[in-house]
């Protein structure tokens, strides 16, 4: 046992030089590499959080002017449409004002034409007048005259 503690000894006082050498590097690492890379460290995370927060800005602007745009076509569609309706209203319109002006002419046309026909017919009646009279005395005259009753009752002419 006490040749197992001399060793141990010796190996705890040849581990010495190692373990100062050790802590010397730890703490030398701790005040010239430690530092600068935390610093580093923490800003590429601040970096990287603003990179996402730049981009979740970005994404939000990037809605805004999508709804923008959609409301902007759909008042440019409502605008489309409008004209169309009025350029419609107008086309009926103006159908609505031919029709009128169109069925005003043929009023007037009819009501010429019905007074052309009444005045045919007054004419047809003035020169039928003699005519019907002239042959009503010719009737009354052969139903009248005993032999021409006769002779039309034969077949023969007066």
């Amino acid at each position: 046992m006490d040749e197992t503690l001399r060793q141990l000894g010796g190996l705890l006082l040849g581990s010495i030089p190692t373990i100062l050498l050790f802590v010397i590097t730890y703490f030398a690492y701790r005040t010239i590499v430690h530092g600068k890379l935390e610093a580093v460290l923490k800003e590429r995370y601040a970096r990287t959080e603003g990179a996402i927060e730049k981009a979740r800005a970005d994404v939000a602007a990037a809605e805004a002017k999508t709804s923008e745009y959609e409301q902007r076509l759909r008042e440019a569609k409502m605008a489309v449409f409008k004209a169309q309706e009025q350029r419609r209203q107008k086309a009926l319109a103006a159908r609505a004002a031919a029709l009128a002006d169109a069925r005003g002419r043929a009023g007037q046309q009819v009501a010429q034409a019905r007074e052309r026909v009444a005045r045919e017919l007054e004419a047809a009646k003035r020169q039928l007048q003699p005519e019907g009279e002239r042959l009503a005395e010719e009737v009354i005259r052969i139903i009248l005259s005993p032999v021409g009753a006769a002779q039309y009752r034969a077949g023969g002419a007066p």
